[in-house]
């Protein structure tokens, strides 16, 4: 196959992409963008790695939303904070902590469908529900369990795997499965 019409075939592609798709593969990037910019306007040096790395990944996330890329992304972010960042609960973490979780969700969604493909609305209220609970819970039980360390409760892990695992319930119950169901 020449280049050319590999060109054509991928230009027919493009213009047969279906507004979910345009939706969620800008959600990727924008929030995406979000976890990479923030950590770089904090006051503690952030690694030159995370950002070079980290951009290349995000156009993977973008462009091949089912493969590792949004795992690897997800990762460098998570390490770049982890290795250099103060151990304190600011509104910077919990931002970039909802940029990731929407960049983690969007790739999620992204990633079931062939960027060609129509999808319907119902299919979109479908994943509006679970994803609104968790980009809603993830906040709360992030500052809720950075409270509760910093108090010294004794206990504070059980509390905190509680919250999450309750945080977890809600979302797989929001998107309509249930324990027995399976998908064959």
């Amino acid at each position: 196959m020449s280049s050319a019409v590999k060109i054509s075939q991928w230009l027919a592609q493009l213009r047969a992409t279906d507004r979910a798709t345009w939706l969620a593969r800008s959600a990727i990037a924008l929030a995406g963008v979000a976890a990479l910019v923030l950590p770089g306007l904090q006051s503690w040096d952030q690694m030159d790695a995370v950002s070079v790395v980290g951009s290349v990944l995000l156009v993977g996330c973008v462009v091949l939303p089912d493969s590792l890329a949004a795992l690897m992304f997800l990762l460098v972010i998570c390490l770049g904070w982890l290795l250099r960042a103060p151990n304190e609960l600011s509104w910077a973490l919990v931002v970039t902590g909802i940029a990731l979780l929407t960049v983690h969700l969007a790739s999620a969604f992204a990633g079931q469908i062939p960027s060609y493909a129509t999808v319907h609305r119902q299919a979109l209220r479908k994943w509006l529900l679970p994803a609104s609970i968790a980009l809603l819970l993830g906040p709360v039980v992030a500052i809720t369990a950075g409270l509760i360390r910093g108090a010294g409760v004794p206990g504070s892990l059980l509390v905190t795997v509680l919250a999450l695992a309750t945080a977890t319930a809600a979302i797989w119950f929001a998107s309509g499965q249930s324990i027995g169901e399976s998908d064959s």
